[in-house]
């Protein structure tokens, strides 16, 4: 690779069997559907050329050793547990003859004797036309879901595997690079949390105790209960924007306190840039999480930092307009505060906020352009890093060390002050007893039980303190709440997602006057705001980061042809995405169980926003233009008219998910999630207080983008640390004198 990172973040596989438990006949069935996903084709020029690389790129195919076993084992790792039982069912079915006539109908007939072949057996060609029947078939849409299913794994495979050498064989022929960097600054190669932080993953059961000593922390060993008992004032679990900024003010306040985070501590020389690793160690079930029923699909941190270490830097204070909704139909009153608008004010203060960007990438270019050419208005993004920070990559870590996360500010502080950090660390449930001092709410929280994911350390962690604080997220909060007994109705009700949908555009390298790639440059850096006649915000349009995995997913699939094609303009290709402040909302009550319901508002916002990038990407000059629907929806720019161009933006709509009853399909994607423990003036209208406290448990409190009111409308990290803020002070005000 050319370049030193964490053994985690590498791509190194570890030597030995693959632990999937998939037959030979379901591999064998795998390996036959993965192939016609991304099969071996005869080279063909791009653009009037043809090279070596493009050439083989056409020739290599997904069905070749030793995709398929990857493909399985992330299968098996990741995907839910009716999924796997699906897929699986599926590829056994394909691996009969009956199993293949059903799914597959006459197209498996063959002259001779037996007459019908099992899937493998089938030509290419015929492959290919079941699963272009299967993705369009509406009537028995669970097995349109395995097909997705096993598209997707395949695709993300391909593209975002690497070799020893942190080499992929396909980027050369599709324009993209990682990185190489070899010239990090000493500064750089600091570890700022190193004095506060226990690394569970290095230690074991005979040093642990030694290790939370030397930090400070006063630890009692119980054989008998089989855990370290620990004492502090606060125990937080999570350490991103709302977990982050409350360990900072509480320890700074003169609190013991003690983080729990169940991912692992990395620094800007450790990150690799490489995506499928870097997904696999920072992200939520390796940045393959997605609703039940695979309509969305969700990204979400899992590092030191949280969201803070690996979103797009976008740091837009609360809209105004939001803060009134807040704190007059909510009547929640810390919104419409003179200390929420300073809170603010400190938390851009502290994560270095800057207003300028001095160049902005390809896409970002396009977006500027287009508007411009429109008349329509853009405004510059303000980002946590300098003016000059030009990163395309900081979804899988900054490796400049120029964008401030959290792991770089607010834990910082935490740790100046004494905070201790506890990394590959799981909280399983809160301490809860019956309340016996006469409060109004019926349980009190003394703390949290935890265990190492490090199977060497074997005994748990019982972290006993004044006030516990969940700041786990809106995906993780509340399923932490549920387990542990709590019953308010609001505990993983109300979960918004701004949820999101994509249009493209391909400029090929002729047009000039964008330079650079899609993956380079800063990510955010411009916006346009879709409005309505009356002046409101209907949607935002920005612009996302496309590694070639992602992007590969994403893609419609109409043939292996044609996703090589795609993929070939990969570097090219723009891509916009429009955010809207969902009305509707989804629950999650179980970890990973996550459902979610667009209503016919959010649906036409949504319209508003693809037509609206659609005619931006047109208006920059693109001369092929898309969405992601599953048929492909594309038009051709060259020589049409604005009739022609009408025509076709009255064809675009948001239709549903894959498991619905529709031929037409898309999959949405959601990079923010809140509102799941929302704030509530009483325990009918909400799960916590507006100090964020649990409206059943005292001493329990709620730190994260749960606690939102509602969908926030735009990127939403300056929202979530500014309320974790107030509320942090809050806390610090509330143990002053226990």
């Amino acid at each position: 690779m050319g370049k030193e990172c964490h053994p985690l973040l590498s791509g190194r596989r570890k030597v030995g069997r693959y632990n999937h438990g998939l037959s030979s006949a379901e591999m064998q069935s795998l390996a036959s559907v993965c192939d016609a996903v991304f099969p071996s084709l005869p080279s063909v020029s791009f653009e009037g050329k043809v090279d070596k690389t493009i050439e083989s790129f056409y020739k290599a195919s997904a069905g070749q050793a030793p995709i398929p076993e990857e493909i399985a084992e992330l299968l098996v790792k990741r995907g839910l547990a009716e999924a796997v039982i699906l897929v699986r069912l599926v590829l056994l079915f394909l691996s009969t003859r009956l199993g293949t006539l059903l799914l597959c109908g006459s197209l498996c007939f063959r002259e001779k004797w037996p007459y019908i072949n099992n899937f493998s057996s089938m030509s290419l060609e015929k492959r290919e036309k079941v699963l272009q029947k299967w993705f369009k078939h509406w009537l028995i849409t669970p097995i349109r879901v395995a097909f997705v299913y096993i598209r997707v794994l395949c695709l993300f495979v391909v593209f975002s595997r690497v070799d020893e050498n942190g080499n992929n064989p396909t980027w050369d022929a599709i324009d993209y690079y990682v990185e190489n960097d070899e010239n990090v600054p000493e500064i750089l190669k600091e570890r700022p949390l190193q004095k506060g932080i226990v690394e569970t993953m290095y230690e074991t059961d005979s040093n642990i105790l030694q290790s939370f000593t030397q930090k400070g922390l006063q630890v009692m060993k119980d054989p008998k209960q089989n855990v370290y008992k620990i004492k502090c004032d606060v125990v937080i679990v999570g350490s991103g924007c709302g977990g982050g900024v409350a360990a900072s003010v509480l320890a700074s306040s003169g609190y013991k306190v003690v983080v729990i985070e169940k991912g692992n501590y990395f620094t800007p020389p450790d990150y690799s840039l490489l995506e499928g690793p870097s997904l696999n160690e920072l992200y939520e079930s390796g940045g393959l999480l997605s609703t039940v029923d695979g309509s969305m699909m969700i990204l979400a941190g899992s590092t030191v930092g949280g969201g803070s270490a690996v979103n797009w830097s976008a740091c837009i204070k609360t809209p105004k307009s939001l803060l009134q909704e807040w704190a007059e139909d909510y009547k929640i009153p810390l919104f419409g505060s003179p200390e929420y608008l300073s809170a603010m004010d400190t938390v851009c203060e502290r994560i270095g906020v800057t207003e300028k960007c001095a160049e902005e990438g390809f896409q970002n270019q396009v977006l500027r352009r287009g508007c411009k050419n429109l008349g329509l208005r853009v405004e510059t993004v303000p980002r946590n890093s300098s003016e000059n920070h030009y990163c395309g990559s900081c979804s899988f870590g900054c490796k400049s060390g120029d964008k401030k996360g959290t792991d770089s500010t607010w834990l910082v502080d935490a740790v100046d002050h004494g905070a201790v950090i506890l990394t590959g660390c799981k909280a399983e449930g809160f301490l809860l007893e019956t309340s016996k001092n006469g409060s109004t709410r019926t349980k009190k929280c003394s703390g949290v039980i935890a265990k190492s994911l490090n199977e060497k350390i074997t005994m748990k962690f019982q972290i006993e303190a004044k006030a516990t604080i969940s700041a786990c997220g809106a995906l993780l909060t509340p399923p932490l709440m549920i387990s542990s007994g709590l019953k308010n109705r609001h505990i993983g009700q109300n979960l918004h997602l701004h949820p999101v949908l994509m249009a493209w555009g391909y400029f090929p390298d002729s047009n000039t006057e964008f330079k650079g790639k899609v993956h380079e440059g800063g990510i955010i850096t411009s916006v346009n705001k879709v409005v309505s006649n009356n002046s409101e915000v209907r949607a935002l349009i920005e612009t996302p980061e496309l590694s070639p995995g992602k992007f590969a997913v994403i893609n419609p699939w109409e043939s292996g042809t044609d996703i090589k094609q795609r993929m070939i303009k990969y570097a090219r290709t723009a891509h916009f995405i429009t955010i809207i402040k969902d009305r509707g909302y989804g629950e999650v009550k179980a970890e990973g169980r996550i459902s979610y319901t667009l209503d016919s508002v959010d649906k036409e916002n949504l319209k508003a926003g693809l037509r609206q990038a659609l005619r931006i990407l047109i208006a920059a000059g693109a001369v092929e233009v898309g969405t992601h629907r599953s048929d492909g929806q594309r038009l051709k720019c060259k020589g049409i008219n604005k009739k022609e161009v009408e025509e076709f933006l009255n064809t675009i709509y948001p239709t549903e998910g894959p498991k619905s009853p529709v031929e037409k399909w898309m999959i949405y994607g959601s990079a923010h999630q809140m509102g799941s423990c929302r704030m509530g003036i009483s325990e009918k209208e909400g799960a916590v207080d507006e100090n964020g406290e649990s409206w059943e448990a005292e001493g329990l409190f709620v730190c994260d983008a749960s606690v939102l009111p509602s969908a926030v409308g735009v990127n939403p990290m300056i929202t979530i640390q500014s309320t974790a803020y107030y509320l942090s002070k809050k806390i610090a005000e509330s143990l002053k004198g226990k």
